[in-house]
């Protein structure tokens, strides 16, 4: 088998652009809703941090059981039921970057065959780790995206 090489800190660094997309943002610009079925940047986060949750989930299915079934998840209930505009987005990130702390010393110690493992996703399709992991960072990053734009339309 070939060795794989795994950029761990371009998984890492997704905590650094989420802090850095909202520095200097108050309170209101981090709350405020384009329209009311629209996510604020803080409800962005919550959602990221929940993705993050199941992830971390999914990453332990992958590397511990043959044909993983992975878990979806309701994106929307998630964030509308738990309240997550109420929540301090700060607060909010900083539980991402531990949970992304956490899931780094889990990839360190991983062997190179476990990003190989493979699991069925929702759809029915069979996924790698490797795969999953690089679909997280893709997941973020248009997150990002929605978050500049949450910004730009800010009134």
């Amino acid at each position: 088998m070939s060795q794989i090489t795994i950029d761990i800190q371009s998984y890492k660094d997704t905590y650094l652009k989420l802090k850095s997309a909202i520095e200097g943002l108050t309170e209101d610009q981090l709350k405020w809703k384009a329209a009311p079925d629209k996510w604020s940047v803080t409800e962005v986060l919550s959602h990221l941090t929940d993705h993050s949750i199941v992830f971390s989930f999914r990453i332990r299915k992958l590397i511990s059981e043959e044909a993983a079934q992975l878990p979806p998840f309701q994106q929307d209930p998630w964030v509308s039921e738990s309240k997550a505009n109420e929540g301090a987005a700060r607060d909010i990130l900083d539980v991402f970057g531990i949970l992304l702390t956490y899931n780094s010393l889990l990839f360190d110690r991983l062997p190179a065959e476990a990003w190989s493992k493979t699991g069925i996703n929702f759809k029915g399709e069979a996924v790698t780790l490797l795969q999953s992991f690089q679909s997280f960072i893709k997941h973020v990053d248009t997150h990002l995206l929605q978050i500049e734009r949450i910004k730009n339309a800010y009134q």
